[in-house]
């Protein structure tokens, strides 16, 4: 059995949500985004990292919503490798909302496991 890792080719960050959100859906989006933005600003500018902001109330948004599973607001970490989707809810983020410091470092630390850094 191979020890290698197994880097993301892609990761997609999707944070469905109804149209009314509340204050900690609004926060684990917005936190989300800006942990890419900072902290993987190449890999969010050349796509390697993709952040979708998803209402899943919308009729449009409705294959989105049933290709994740999506129930409610939720945030989904999509892991592309060998051009298939690895899709995994992140709970953890709704525990650490009200620490953005706490927030970020963790997704910062997840997203990079996921890039084999």
């Amino acid at each position: 059995m191979s020890t290698a890792k197994i880097s993301a080719e892609k990761i997609e960050v999707v944070h469905f949500h109804a149209t009314q959100q509340c204050w900690s859906c609004i926060t684990v989006g917005e936190y989300a985004l800006k942990t890419i933005k900072e902290k993987f600003p190449e890999e969010y500018k050349n796509g390697t990292i993709v952040f979708r902001d998803i209402n899943g109330e919308l009729p449009e948004n409705r294959d989105m919503v049933i290709k994740y599973q999506a129930g409610g607001s939720s945030l989904f970490v999509n892991t592309i490798t060998a051009g298939k989707d690895n899709i995994k809810e992140d709970v953890t983020v709704w525990r650490l909302v009200s620490n953005e410091s706490q927030f970020v470092s963790y997704f910062q630390d997840k997203l990079n496991k996921l890039l084999g850094k």
